[in-house]
Order: structure tokens, then C-alpha cells, then sequence
């Protein structure tokens, strides 16, 4: 399958990356400053950060400069020959460049067009600029961090750009299996602010999801202040005790098997409305043992726990060591990096690392030859030449 690229930044490009760590042929077209995201640092060679390595593998890069009319031709040539294309252009500016599906199927019928954007065309706000940052405002995320500390925050992750990535990966590959069922082609849109919202109200939609109300919505475990991380004799550690069982088994350990015999901890209805309580029990007893005491304790009887990690922390976690997360390989021209596998695993056709992720434009003169270009205009256009003549692809 070959799909074009025409996204920038994080949503569309970690989309795409998924698409190529399952063997598409994904060429990442960009203008001639290339993607914005290559801006950021550190590099060892300009636009080629740390992220990029990661987030680009598996793909090729062509640059055009759209405003030259032969540039534009190719991008139809492109078209022609490619099962998806998947951009991040809001309506207006689509339609101008011919980006929409009323345009596009006359050049590729049977293609898949996916506009990943931050509003649906269909509402209000379908013209409005979107990042992450928008999204967790205007998901509820925000909020929920008001209702615990009396503000509203942010996520310190781009959150909304990876689950909208995530959605262009499966709606694509929807597109897809319909076009092979079908033979047609379609338009599809993902928007970021839909998305974002779908992904908060799966457990906290709740009571508001009756009509009317059963009452606000929330998700009561997750909104009680107690849930975080706790303070152990020597760190911070998650321990969760869960079900039934669980509750029993930590009971005894710290000590209080009382309290298993107490109604309100009986049964997880009546434990979520003590939720608060629970928490507060962990908090005050976690400090007693080391993470690595509690770790041995949670793991032998089943309860769910997991030792606060930092990044850095994770690159030798026995877990991420034992399954090859990371792997020191050698790109050949930004030098040694970790390389981050794909977290999914195909039993019978397992994803590899089959092209380093590329430098800005690094395959136009690869990508033009093969679409049967003279060679003076793929000189022409490889270098960013505007065009001072008629189009030499007619």
C-alpha cells in the first residue's frame, strides 16, 4: 500500500508512522522548510531531532514546493498511483490546494482521503486553528484538574495528538479494507476535538449519559483526590489494590485483617463509595516498606503495583530490557540512537525497522525517477526552482 503524507507536527506523522511500521510504502511530502517538528533539538544534523528519529522510520521524503505548477503536477502523479492520502489541512485550505474529495476523485477514484484536522468540517469551529493544547481545554481534560486542585491544567504530553494519530491509523486501514471490498475510494475525517472528547467520556460520561441526567458526570474512582502515586520507605510506588481478594491480601500484609470483615470495604459498589478512605489507608501504610518489599508482596498475591519510573528509569527496566524495547542502532548519517519499537506484535509478520527515518526531501530524485520524469525536470524540481515555463510533465 502506498500512502502519501502531507501531515505535519505529531497527530498525523504518529498516525502514518503506524501505517509504515506495518510495511506501507508512506512517503512524507514536505514544503521546502520541511516539517516544523524538525525544528526542535537537540541534532546532530539540522531537522533531524531525537523525535524525528523515531517518529519518521519506515517512511521516504520527497519536497515540493507547491506553488510551482509542475510540483503540483506531481503531487496528482502521486495521487494516481497511491492508496491513501492523509493531510491536516483545515477545510477552506484544502479545497484551495484541491485536497478535497470532490477534486481528488477525479484524479484517483478508488482512493482513500483521510483530513485529519482539529474540528469537523460540519460544525462551527471547523476553520479554527488546533494544537493539543486546545484539545485538552476542550475535552474536559482540563477541567477535571480543576474539580481536584481548584484549576484547570494541562497534561505535561501531547495527549490528544497521539490518540488522534492513533484514530488516522485504524480509520485508514477502514478505508482501506472497504476499498478492497468495494472498489471504491472515499473521504474521511478525523477530528481531533471529536476524538478527544469520544476518549475522556468512555468511563466519565457516566450519569449525564442518561437523558436526563442520573447526575454530573465522573468517574467517582478517578476523581478521588487519594489516587496517586504513594510515598514508600524509599520511593513512590502505584498499589492497587482491586478486587476482593486483592483487598483481603493487603489487609492482612499491613497487619489491620480487620478491616476485611467491614462492609463498606465488602464489595467494590460500597469500596468505590469509600473510595477515599481506601486511598487514604495505602497512603498512610505504603510508607512502612520499600517499593521493592511492596513490589514482592503485590506481585506474589496479584495486586496490581508498578514502581514509579522515570524515563530514564525505563530504559533499564528489567520488563523493557526482557522485550526488546530499545535497541542501539546506527543511522547512517545522525550516528548511534535507540531505536523504539513498534509496541504491537504480529505474530506472523513481525514489523522491522526497514528504513531510517529521513532527512527533509531526502528521496525526491528517488521518488521523481520513479514516477518517469525527464531527468532535467527532476533536477528542476529537486532543487526548489520555481517554474518560469509551461509544465514540462504535460
Amino acid at each position: 500500500m502506498r500512502i502519501l503524507d502531507m501531515t505535519t507536527v505529531i497527530m498525523g506523522p504518529y498516525g502514518s508512522r503506524i501505517l509504515a511500521d506495518m510495511g506501507a510504502d508512506v512517503i512524507k511530502i514536505e514544503g521546502p522548510d520541511g516539517d516544523s517538528f524538525r525544528t526542535y533539538g537537540p541534532f546532530k544534523s539540522k531537522g533531524m531531532g531525537g523525535s524525528i528519529l523515531n517518529l519518521h522510520r519506515n517512511k521516504r521524503s520527497i519536497e515540493l514546493n507547491l506553488k510551482d505548477p509542475d510540483a503540483r503536477a506531481v503531487l496528482d502523479r502521486l495521487i494516481e498511483g497511491s492508496d491513501a492520502l492523509i493531510h491536516n489541512l483545515r477545510p477552506h485550505a484544502a479545497s484551495r490546494l484541491g485536497l478535497d474529495w470532490e477534486s481528488m476523485s477525479k484524479v484517483n477514484p478508488t482512493i482513500v482521503l483521510c483530513a485529519a484536522r482539529g474540528f469537523s468540517a460540519e460544525g462551527p469551529y471547523g476553520e479554527k486553528a488546533a494544537y493539543d493544547d486546545l484539545m485538552q481545554a476542550g475535552s474536559g481534560f482540563a477541567a477535571l484538574f480543576g474539580q481536584l486542585y481548584g484549576e484547570p491544567r494541562y497534561a505535561p504530553t501531547s495527549w490528544c495528538d497521539k490518540i488522534a494519530g492513533q484514530a488516522i491509523a485504524y480509520a485508514v486501514l477502514g478505508g482501506l479494507i472497504h476499498r478492497l471490498r468495494s472498489g471504491r475510494g472515499q473521504a474521511i475525517e478525523v477530528p481531533m476535538f471529536e476524538v478527544a472528547v469520544d476518549f475522556m467520556l468512555v468511563e466519565h460520561f457516566g450519569p449525564m449519559a442518561f437523558e436526563p441526567a442520573k447526575g454530573p458526570p465522573g468517574f467517582k474512582r478517578q476523581l478521588a483526590l487519594g489516587r496517586k502515586p504513594y510515598r514508600t520507605a524509599d520511593g513512590w510506588a502505584c498499589i492497587l489494590p482491586y478486587s476482593d481478594r486483592n483487598w483481603k491480601d493487603f489487609f492482612v500484609f499491613i497487619g489491620r485483617t480487620e478491616l476485611a470483615s467491614e462492609s463498606r470495604f465488602a464489595a467494590l459498589e460500597s469500596r468505590v463509595n469509600h473510595i477515599e478512605e481506601l486511598y487514604g489507608i495505602i497512603d498512610s501504610e505504603a510508607r512502612r516498606f520499600t517499593t521493592a518489599e511492596w513490589m514482592e508482596f503485590c506481585d506474589r498475591v496479584a495486586i496490581p503495583a508498578m514502581p514509579v519510573l522515570a524515563f530514564e528509569d525505563i530504559l533499564t527496566d528489567k520488563h523493557a530490557v526482557a522485550t526488546g524495547m530499545f535497541e542501539i542502532v546506527e543511522h547512517p548519517s545522525e550516528g548511534s540512537y535507540r531505536h523504539l519499537r513498534p509496541p504491537v506484535r504480529f505474530g506472523g509478520c513481525p514489523s522491522t525497522l526497514s528504513r531510517f527515518a529521513p532527512r527533509a526531501g531526502e528521496h525526491t530524485h528517488e521518488i521523481l525517477a520513479e514516477l518517469g520524469l525527464p531527468p532535467v525536470t527532476v533536477e528542476r524540481l529537486a532543487s526548489g526552482m520555481q517554474s518560469t515555463a509551461g509544465s514540462h510533465l504535460k
